[in-house]
């Protein structure tokens, strides 16, 4: 198909990736993304970039974007264990086991949000237009999207993506029947910093999931400040720096969402961190430690939500592509890794269209079939995650524990463990 022409509704991480992918490939390509600075998309925390989004990165970015993103992120050096609430191992696996490979297309790393967004948008100053909210589309008589936005503008060209978060208006509109569900589980994170911690090494160089023998679990991340660390806009939240500049340990503490306050979501930071520690008593010191030093200011509880299936739609020229379709919770942290690896696929099919070899639709109803089954498959694994940590089954979680235990003891057990780690 001659001078293909793509619109992207929503400037994340998928989106930009997309974008840069199909510069790269020379499609005609605009990003409409309703926020108007960098300091806007400050939210969450930072991101692990694992060997599927790596691949989706160096295959979508120009060579000096990559070697950009190579000199910035920090590499995840560290291994993974699953614990007692008393830090004693069922299992743990070290870094070399998780990520044998040295090719950088293959490994894990951590990069801050705001970094890696510098990375995508660099290149993209023609293509990204900035302060363009989307409120609908339409579709034209010769089967081409016209976008309305609220500004009165409109834009249109043959495909319109639908990269516009886990609230996606593109989503309300195609597929007015899905869903985004209450888990019923929430989380409480925090951080806090390494610099003058006294915390035992499981802490500060692993990656941690605590299953106590009751209810509840805790998640402990390592995060390393990004190589090259971008210089923060005046008004730049303060924690910025700690995100970008500083070594952290991030934590999460989760259970289902009768086990607290009905208003946990408003309480401070200081609030939930005695809450926390409440609820962790009688737990390892290291444990309590950790919780008791993080910065009240970087704690706050959120409610998990989760996409619900969705069936295959009659393909059209609207698609979607990653929260906006399978948004999960955080409890298996691939979702930014699953929006880059749709933004791969849906690359490379477009490619196709645009160099003669598919036909439009074709090519985006293999890209959807293909990214329901896999994106879809990343849902149910983040959300049995969730649901896990909200179990109160004694016995579940003994026969768990005495699972991850033999996982550590059986070579080919623990082998296949760390393949799926390292995925």
């Amino acid at each position: 198909m001659e001078n293909l022409t793509v619109m992207i509704i929503g400037g994340g991480v998928g989106g930009l990736c997309l974008a840069q992918g199909l510069r790269r490939a020379g499609v005609a390509v605009t990003v409409h993304e309703r926020t108007r600075a960098r300091t806007d998309w400050l939210q969450g925390y930072r991101i692990h970039i694992n060997p599927d989004g790596a691949r989706a990165l160096r295959a979508c970015l120009p060579a000096a974007n990559w070697q950009a993103f190579l000199d910035t992120v920090s590499v995840d050096g560290g291994g993974f264990a699953f614990t007692t609430e008393q830090l004693t191992d069922l299992v743990r696996l070290t870094a070399d086991e998780i990520a044998p490979s040295g090719d950088p297309g293959e490994r894990h790393y951590g990069v801050s949000r705001i970094s890696l967004r510098e990375v995508l948008l660099s290149g993209l100053d023609d293509v990204i237009h900035l302060g363009r909210e989307f409120t609908h589309y339409e579709t034209t008589a010769d089967g081409r999207v016209t976008a309305h936005f609220t500004d009165s503008g409109s834009a249109t060209a043959d495909v319109l993506i639908g990269a516009d978060g886990a609230n996606s208006r593109v989503r309300r509109q195609l597929l007015p029947h899905a869903r985004r569900i209450d888990t019923g589980v929430v989380a409480i994170a925090g951080k806090r910093r390494l610099d003058g911690a006294t915390l035992p090494r499981a802490l500060t160089h692993d990656t941690n999931l605590v299953i106590p023998r009751d209810r509840g679990s805790l998640f402990t991340a390592v995060w390393h400040p990004d190589r090259r660390v971008v210089v923060p806009d005046r008004d730049a939240p303060a924690e910025f720096l700690l995100d970008n500049a500083a070594p952290f340990v991030l934590w999460g503490y989760s259970d289902v969402a009768a086990a607290f306050p009905a208003d946990v979501e408003s309480l401070t930071g200081a609030d939930l961190r005695r809450l926390v520690l409440a609820r962790i008593d009688g737990w390892a010191q290291a444990l309590r430690d950790l919780i008791d030093g993080s910065d009240p200011l970087t704690v706050n509880a959120l409610r998990l939500r989760s996409a619900t299936p969705v069936d295959a739609w009659p393909t059209t020229s609207v698609t979607l592509l990653g929260d906006a379709i399978h948004n999960m919770t955080p409890m298996a942290g691939i979702g930014a890794n699953t929006a880059l690896r749709d933004a791969e696929l849906l690359c490379h099919r477009l490619t196709e269209v645009a160099a003669g070899g598919s036909a439009l639709l074709s090519a985006l109803r293999d890209y959807e079939r293909r990214m329901l089954d896999y994106g879809f498959a990343a849902v149910r694994q983040s959300l049995r995650n969730a649901r896990q940590a909200g179990s109160d089954s004694r016995l579940g979680r003994a026969a768990f524990r005495t699972m991850m235990r033999l996982a550590g003891a059986v070579p080919p057990m623990r082998r296949r463990m760390a393949a799926q780690l390292g995925r």
